[in-house]
């Protein structure tokens, strides 16, 4: 099995992950108006689109997503770290509408690039993808499964 198919068919069992004690909640479902999901950045990093940690209260599901590549639904990648870094958001996004989430969803993100020539370039287009919010978020420089993709995003979220 590829690791692009064991990554979809892991993101997807992913979503039948609920906090222990908790009722499963409809998927298609983002948080109501009823919610009790409260989200709060301890110690922010201004301008930096995280913060150092982040708590929850008031959750009823939990979403893991595995790591996101920067390839299409047809496996193409693209050449360059831009297109391939927001490619690999689009799909982290993806994987959250499937589950009636959405960027506000996210708690935990680690980020993994092939090469460091890259952070600086991450912490540009990071605001870009993710506007004001603050998940945690962890960088690691590592070598990658497939030598054409710079960067593997993984996440959690919280609803």
């Amino acid at each position: 099995m590829h690791r692009r198919d064991f990554a979809r068919l892991t993101a997807v069992t992913a979503l039948a992950v609920t906090a222990p004690g908790c009722a499963r909640r409809n998927t298609t479902n983002t948080m109501s108006a009823t919610s009790t999901l409260r989200m709060r950045p301890i110690d922010p990093s201004p301008g930096l689109a995280y913060a150092h940690a982040v708590e929850i209260a008031g959750f009823q599901r939990l979403l893991f997503i595995s790591g996101q590549v920067p390839a299409d639904a047809d496996g193409n990648v693209p050449a360059d770290y831009p297109s391939q870094y927001r490619l690999a958001w689009s799909n982290i996004e993806a994987r959250l509408k499937a589950a009636g989430m959405t960027f506000d969803n996210l708690v935990k993100v680690t980020i993994f690039l092939s090469d460091r020539r890259y952070v600086k370039e991450s912490y540009g287009l990071r605001p870009q993808v993710l506007g004001d919010r603050s998940p945690a978020i962890t960088i690691v420089i590592t070598g990658i499964y497939d030598e054409a993709w710079l960067l593997e995003i993984e996440a959690i979220a919280a609803a």
